[in-house]
């Protein structure tokens, strides 16, 4: 196994441990609160003992990362069959932007190593297999699985921040928040933010995954105009 070396105890625990673990702590604390200290602490072996399964940090993030995927591919197994490919597509993009939401960290390590990432690759396989089934060319069937990969891992991602350090949401007030971003901006001049002044309520309590799904069919409308090849669809 990675890091193994000759010598070495072998650790109690298991690799499905360690990945288990490092997933719990991710997303209790954030990516930043995950080292090998702190894992090996929460196991209950010495960092040494990390090292038997995982060579480093990146590694470890990238088979939690798959981990995470993994238990995503088994609740979806049976949702891609649906008679649209569209709502196919659909229904796989809102589970894998839950999965993300619930775990944050995560977006940004999917699709970095297929090697320690198997479970991501098959994920992006049945997401461009919806998208083949209606008939495009190569090219715009891959522009087609990358806009709509891009805006579920990066509206998760985006949902998934902190607050900055300040921001009116120390009691967990999102409500709250959103109308002091909103005080804000209704001092701005309306002559040079029309567009702001213009969603300003919109903005103010909006629901996030109703936003998500708005903008997710926005795509997909766009994706069946150019499968019908509609005049104007490719510009």
């Amino acid at each position: 196994m990675a890091g193994a070396s000759q010598g070495r105890r072998r650790a109690v625990h298991s690799l499905e441990a360690v990945i288990g673990e490092a997933i719990a702590l991710l997303d209790e604390a954030g990516e930043g609160a995950l080292t090998f200290r702190a894992l090996a602490s929460r196991l209950g072996g010495g960092v040494a003992s990390i090292y038997w399964y995982v060579s480093s940090k990146d590694e470890l993030l990238d088979r939690a990362t798959d981990q995470v995927v993994v238990d995503h591919l088994e609740r979806t197994e049976d949702l891609p069959r649906a008679a649209d490919p569209l709502a196919g597509l659909r229904e796989l993009a809102v589970a894998l932007f839950d999965d993300i939401r619930l775990h944050p960290w995560m977006g940004k390590y999917m699709m970095r190593d297929a090697e320690a990432q198997p479970h991501v690759m098959i994920a992006y396989e049945r997401l461009g297999e919806q998208v083949m089934r209606l008939d495009m060319s190569p090219r715009d069937t891959f522009h087609a699985v990358s806009a709509v990969l891009g805006f579920v891992i990066g509206t998760a991602i985006d949902l998934g921040q902190e607050p900055p350090a300040g921001a009116d949401l120390a009691a967990g007030d999102r409500d709250s928040g959103l109308e002091a971003y909103a005080e804000t901006w209704r001092a701005l001049d309306p002559e040079k933010f029309p567009y702001i002044h213009l969603i300003i309520e919109e903005f103010v309590g909006h629901d996030d995954a109703v936003q998500f799904r708005a903008g997710l069919d926005l795509i997909l409308e766009g994706l069946r105009r150019t499968s019908a090849g509609e005049p104007g669809a490719d510009d």
